[in-house]
């Protein structure tokens, strides 16, 4: 595995039972700074295949290597950490906090993590790139900062979620199906703005989607099915 891979994968296997598969992938390279597009049919293993490289879960067998860091030889929560502080990421059920206030849910990771939060002050007070960060997602963060997370719309929530994986400029974003709550024009300006981050901060990015129009911004595409030898399996 070589120091210019950002995400590497070795004869990696993993289920979520023991008797039912789910990923069995030989060999994965995604070099530092790339911006990749994962796509395949529902069931295929996208989100498990996300997970693993986040470090959510570790491989029942094989090599997984994030960032310079051996995953499968990792404790949860020396994941954990690295997660905090090196990973951005947008889920498909969004995982926000839902008793915290819209920029509090856009903190989290500056408040488990002193290096990330020391990232996102380099520049201007924590709040205030915050509330940069949601307004370029088309949020008022005059109305909303302060409101608690579970009074937004559904597209809401998915673009504090946006805004909480970009901040600290993280060296790995990775974003399952971030658009699918958006309609055209916000999934327009997610992606503008995705696209500016990774591209300021250099990080690699991994996503994830269904929506095949978003390829057109990317280095390259991923199909699962090409790769994972495990077919016809729920994720």
């Amino acid at each position: 595995m070589s120091d210019a891979d950002a995400i590497a994968l070795e004869h990696v296997a993993f289920g979520w039972t023991p008797d039912r598969a789910v990923l069995d992938i030989d060999r994965l390279r995604i070099a530092r700074g790339e911006r990749i597009f994962l796509h395949g049919r529902s069931g295929s293993g996208k989100s498990t295949l996300l997970a693993l490289v986040a470090g959510i879960v570790a491989p029942v067998s094989g090599r997984v290597q994030v960032l310079g860091n051996a995953l499968e030889a990792m404790r949860s929560s020396r994941r954990d950490a690295l997660r905090a502080a090196q990973i951005g990421i947008v889920f498909q059920m969004f995982n926000l906090m839902p008793f915290l206030s819209v920029r509090d849910n856009v903190l989290m990771g500056c408040r488990l993590s002193s290096a990330r939060r020391a990232r996102a002050a380099a520049d201007r007070p924590l709040d205030e790139e915050a509330d940069r960060l949601l307004e370029r997602l088309g949020l008022d963060p005059a109305a909303l900062g302060p409101v608690p997370a579970s009074a937004l719309s559904v597209g809401q929530q998915q673009r504090v979620a946006a805004a909480r994986a970009l901040i600290g400029r993280p060296a790995l974003v990775v974003a399952d199906e971030p658009t699918s709550a958006l309609d055209d024009d916000s999934a327009a300006a997610f992606m503008a703005l995705l696209m500016a981050e990774v591209r300021r901060s250099g990080a690699t990015l991994l996503l994830a989607s269904h929506d095949r129009r978003l390829a057109r911004h990317f280095d390259r595409e991923i199909d699962l099915a090409r790769i994972n030898r495990v077919s016809g399996i729920p994720a």
